[in-house]
């Protein structure tokens, strides 16, 4: 049943979602001096990217710009003026201001000094609280009643608030126990905006694993190694898991292989077990003598393999193959896995998909929806992991922020 308007308090910008997106644009309408009300399913703001910094918040990334806009591949050219505008450094320099100092690691990702992330939520939160913006936690939004007004399931029940804009940042559909469930799908379908299916990103595969395999080394580490996926190629590492192979590596793999499986069913990577090791290299060694010795002390000795590799060799590797140094070499270079399908979207670091950009003008609003804008997770675009997830959320909340603020100038003028 749609809520009478004349019950609907009215506020000039509603927010749904407080996540690094939907704080951004609540910063930006505030500096402009717009009031803003900022509503959020959980009980506090920002439930995901404190998760995601529980191990170390990665902010972002330090390469040059133009490697970094080629981090979002084929969205690189919609996303290309944000970060241009609003970019990694640009990111540490707010970072700072909230007064949050950063480095850059080894791997050139970018952290901040103490490691964490909720010091900056807090120092960010504080700020945002100063300039005025008010937070409404366990509102969940619910769509649209008939006459256009914002619906919420709240602590006190139903309730609904007009808004004279509305940013939505809601997410993905990834981590529904922080928020992200998707919900909001359907609402924007029903109002005719054009919309990518949500797919899993950064996500683990299912490989069929043997029961012994399985049972001796699910959780384990392969470390050092590098796979190969129709010419792509990248070392580092991941882990062998119950249901297949999961982790970074896997991660930067995982839209190459979750397109592969839409068409063909699965998808087959090449693992090379000794990176820093020629071909021919592994067959001489292969080749040495190794007289009483195992196969699997003779691998160990001579390449140093052992563990989850030997075990993925022995699980994949045809027996006749490990008695012939030059087949062997073979497979430890580039030894075949197959991935039959994703992991649920909810185990899912992102997700793909979304509000189509074609569905939006350059100010991030709905083109079906006037005064409506989109930020963050929920836009059709993804990127790896190594910190181009949140700069994208961050960046495109400054966009959706600055973009409500422009639509209500113009609208009053």
């Amino acid at each position: 049943m749609s809520l009478p308007s004349l019950a609907a308090p009215r506020t000039p910008v509603a927010i749904i979602g407080g996540g690094p997106a939907g704080l951004m644009a609540a910063e930006q309408l505030a500096a402009r001096g717009v009031a803003v009300d900022l509503y959020d399913a959980m009980p506090s703001v920002g439930r995901k990217f404190l998760l995601a910094g529980k191990g170390g918040l990665n902010l972002t990334h330090s390469e040059a710009l133009p490697n970094f806009t080629a981090r979002y591949a084929e969205r690189a050219g919609v996303l290309a003026p944000w970060l241009h505008d609003f970019g990694p450094d640009a990111l540490r320099a707010w970072a700072a201001d909230v007064g949050v100092a950063t480095f850059v690691g080894s791997s050139g990702r970018v952290f901040p000094v103490d490691m964490k992330a909720a010091p900056l939520l807090r120092a960010w939160l504080h700020r945002l609280r100063h300039q005025g913006v008010h937070f409404h936690m366990r509102h969940r939004w619910l769509g649209w009643s008939a006459d256009g007004a914002l619906r919420f399931a709240s602590p006190a029940g139903e309730t609904a608030v007009r808004a004279d804009a509305t940013v939505l940042a809601l997410g993905g559909a990834s981590w529904s126990r922080l928020g992200s469930d998707g919900a909001w799908w359907p609402w924007l379908q029903a109002h005719g905006v054009d919309l990518a299916p949500l797919q899993p990103s950064n996500c683990g595969f299912d490989v069929v694993w043997s029961d012994h395999f399985k049972q001796r080394f699910a959780g384990e580490p392969l470390k050092s190694v590098a796979i190969s996926f129709e010419g792509w190629r990248q070392p580092g590492e991941f882990v062998a898991t119950a249901t297949g192979v999961e982790g970074s590596l896997i991660y930067a793999a995982s839209a190459r292989l979750r397109d592969r499986i839409a068409v063909s069913g699965s998808a087959t990577f090449e693992l090379d077990l000794l990176p820093g090791r020629s071909l021919d290299w592994v067959q001489q060694e292969l080749a040495h003598p190794r007289g009483p010795r195992s196969l699997a002390t003779h691998l160990k000795s001579r390449l140093n393999l052992s563990g989850v590799k030997t075990g993925l060799l022995w699980e994949i590797v045809p027996k006749d193959a490990q008695a012939d140094p030059v087949r062997f070499a073979i497979f430890i270079k580039a030894l075949p896995i197959t991935a039959t399908a994703t992991r649920p979207i909810d185990e899912a670091i992102s997700t793909a998909g979304g509000v189509r950009f074609e569905a939006l003008d350059e100010r991030l609003m709905v083109r079906a929806l006037p005064g409506v804008f989109c930020a963050g997770e929920m836009l059709d675009w993804e990127a790896p992991t190594g910190g181009y997830l949140l700069t994208a959320c961050f960046t495109s909340g400054r966009v959706a922020g600055q973009g409500a603020a422009d639509w209500l100038a113009d609208s009053a003028a």
